[in-house]
């Protein structure tokens, strides 16, 4: 076994790199450029300041800011100072930002530049915080990230970390309105970064030294921060986006050299609908993966067209740390009928279509997706009741999707049977928009509803019942509305009616609602 298989957590995995990989890039990012064993020795220094700063093992910090490589240190320096990070997704509303940070009991916050003012306004309602840094400077009044990790020596601290501790939480929509902090251990991103490995490996999951790696979603996704955490691993260089911008995107490919990639399908169409696409050099790229929500046909074979590399769809969630079922290179062949599944599962990954009362169902029968894996998360965050519905005693997961299995254990989505919507990759619950519409004073009652949209897979709508008398306008609930949750949250278009449709227990009928915009689809989801 080598040294890097023998890694038993993820602070591990960066000793082990520091070593092996030593003078080679680890990370590029505007022109900062720090090699494996740079990248150690820092990871290094951020865990002793944290611990010098008061922060014990198993507390909380969070980060709100943009992608940067001062993240990836936070992370890993993090993990070997025993603290967990969450990241907090920067394109959420004040409240929602303040509800996470204090969910979390952030001992200390780390702020990007963009979002200094921000903090400012919020700062009364962060109670838990102790301290607040600038990872970039901006703000006098709070210490500068390097100026406090340059104060600590770069030996190893050697805090004990087990591979059951908690490595990050990633905050997801809540059903209720409220997000969870899905808990992810070392444990589960060593299982997955470590499924279909081997000598039998395909070609899309072997990485070699000279692949170069591009962490283009951000850092408050599985698909960002996994994805980093995937390239050290493998010891790729990884060139870091500050933020998705299709133009610089084609930058990187031009500049970097970039082999392999995450990107969900609203960012592949971004980027090949740029004119310059048809004209840049995609020789080096060797692998697009691929997915957060299903890919429109037409899409999809535009991007073959013009990147000309291997694509892998994955599918996956939060809650399974990422990738468990993978459609490869050779199944994206135009006019199979695989091309409309989402693939088969990782080794080492148990699939399982179940009926309501929890049987399992034989193939091409429509049920809830269930899977077991060692990736499958810890469990939702000082959430015990939401925890135990989604994970069962003997580890099943219920993903809240619909779908079946065909013969050969290719995984078809149909349908979602939590009420999510999925819009450029982003999940949304409608009680989360619909707690922030009924709080208009001239709103009685509201449904949200995803219906399909060309660019971001499904739009927001929101079907609302007035008070009578009252008459606000479908533009003056969306402006209520992006006040208090976040912009992509926000319903794009709105529609009166007199009454909701509701069954005999009062519970409001959203497949009424939505039924109509899916009207002759082949899948209730895009």
């Amino acid at each position: 076994m080598s040294a890097i298989e023998d890694a038993s957590t993820l602070a591990d995995v960066v000793r082990v790199q520091g070593k092996a990989r030593n003078d080679a890039t680890a990370f590029e990012f505007e022109g900062r450029v720090s090699s494996f064993a740079d990248f150690d020795r820092n990871t290094n220094r951020v865990a002793r300041a944290l611990i010098a700063s008061g922060v014990k093992p198993k507390e909380r910090i969070a980060y709100l800011g943009k992608n940067s490589d001062h993240y990836f240190e936070l992370l890993f320096g993090a993990m070997k100072a025993g603290v967990v990070m969450a990241p907090v997704n920067w394109r959420l509303a004040g409240p929602e930002i303040a509800f996470i940070v204090e969910d979390c009991k952030a001992a200390i916050l780390f702020v990007g530049p963009e979002f200094v003012e921000q903090v400012r306004t919020l700062k009364p309602q962060l109670k838990s915080v102790r301290e607040i840094m600038t990872t970039e400077g901006g703000a006098p009044e709070w210490k500068d990230f390097a100026a406090w990790r340059d104060t600590q020596p770069a030996e190893d601290p050697k805090i004990p970390v087990n591979e059951n501790d908690v490595a990050i939480q990633l905050y997801t929509s809540g059903t209720t309105g409220k997000p969870k902090g899905a808990m992810l251990s070392h444990f589960n991103f060593l299982s997955l970064v470590r499924a279909g490995r081997g000598g039998d490996a395909p070609d899309w999951n072997k990485w070699v030294e000279t692949d170069v790696s591009l962490v283009a979603m951000p850092i408050f996704h599985i698909g960002g921060s996994g994805w980093g955490a995937v390239g050290i691993y493998h010891g790729a260089k990884g060139v870091i986006a500050r933020e998705f911008d299709p133009t610089k995107i084609l930058d990187f490919f031009e500049n970097s050299k970039i082999s392999k990639l995450f990107m969900v399908p609203a960012a592949m169409q971004f980027v090949v609908r740029q004119p310059r696409a048809r004209e840049v050099d995609f020789s080096r790229l060797r692998f697009m993966l691929y997915g957060a929500s299903p890919i429109p046909a037409a899409l999809l074979k535009e991007c073959i067209e013009i990147f000309k590399c291997g694509f892998v769809q994955l599918y996956g969630m939060t809650e399974t740390t990422g990738t468990i079922v993978a459609l490869p290179p050779e199944d994206h062949v135009e006019g199979l009928e695989r091309m409309r599944s989402a693939g088969k599962a990782l080794p080492g990954v148990e699939l399982a279509i179940l009926d309501a009362d929890g049987n399992r169902l034989p193939p091409r029968e429509v049920g809830e997706i269930a899977t077991r894996s060692g990736s499958n998360m810890v469990g939702y965050w000082n959430l015990p009741e939401a925890t135990a519905k989604t994970l069962d005693k003997d580890n099943w997961l219920r993903t809240g999707d619909a779908g079946y299995l065909d013969e050969d254990g290719y995984l078809y989505i149909h349908d979602r049977i939590k009420d999510m919507i999925i819009s450029g990759g982003e999940n949304i619950y409608p009680a989360e928009v619909e707690s922030a519409i009924c709080d208009h004073p001239d709103v009685a009652e509201a449904a949200v509803v995803g219906v399909p949209d060309d660019q971001w897979g499904e739009a927001v709508k929101a079907i609302v019942v007035m008070k009578p008398g009252k008459s606000a306008t479908a533009t003056d609930i969306m402006k209520f509305a992006r006040e208090r949750i976040a912009a992509f949250k926000t319903p794009k278009t709105v529609d009166f009616i007199p009454a909701l449709p509701r069954n005999a227990s009062g519970k409001i009928l959203r497949r009424n609602l939505r039924d109509p915009y899916w009207a002759g689809k082949d899948r209730q989801v895009n």
